[in-house]
């Protein structure tokens, strides 16, 4: 069922958002001074492709570093990639069965403002653990 879920968010949105980090990513890498900011981005469009197979939860080792990796990424590429998934969700929300992937969406939303601090594995490994989205 979740294989099923990730072919048809594919199709809802999945893809072009997915594209949309990897344009940041290549980017943030080109710079080389935002090489770390440009592997985040490349993280985030693995797990925006698949949301269904993986989930992101929060490390507890994570201190005043991504703090400041978070305020610096929203600068740079957070709020533009939030508001790409804003407008999907908006448009998916005019038929019903977008209405869930909109939901999906606006996860990834606020996930594209403060990425930091935070780490994706599979699903199937969140036992005891702080799950953002997933």
């Amino acid at each position: 069922m979740r294989f099923l879920g990730n072919i048809v968010w594919l199709l809802f949105g999945g893809i072009f958002m997915a594209l949309g980090y990897v344009v940041a990513g290549l980017i943030m890498c080109l710079l080389i001074v935002t090489i770390p900011f440009g592997l985040q981005a490349f993280k985030l469009a693995a797990f925006t492709l698949f949301p269904f197979t993986s989930a992101l939860v929060r490390r507890p080792e994570a201190g005043t570093g991504s703090v400041v990796g978070n305020v610096l990424w929203f600068i740079l590429a957070g709020w533009w990639l939030a508001l790409g998934h804003l407008v999907s969700a908006l448009i998916l929300t005019i038929t019903i069965i977008g209405i869930p992937f909109a939901v999906v969406h606006m996860k990834l939303a606020l996930v594209s403002l403060v990425p930091f601090g935070k780490e994706v594995i599979p699903r199937d490994m969140t036992a005891g653990r702080s799950v953002v989205v997933g």
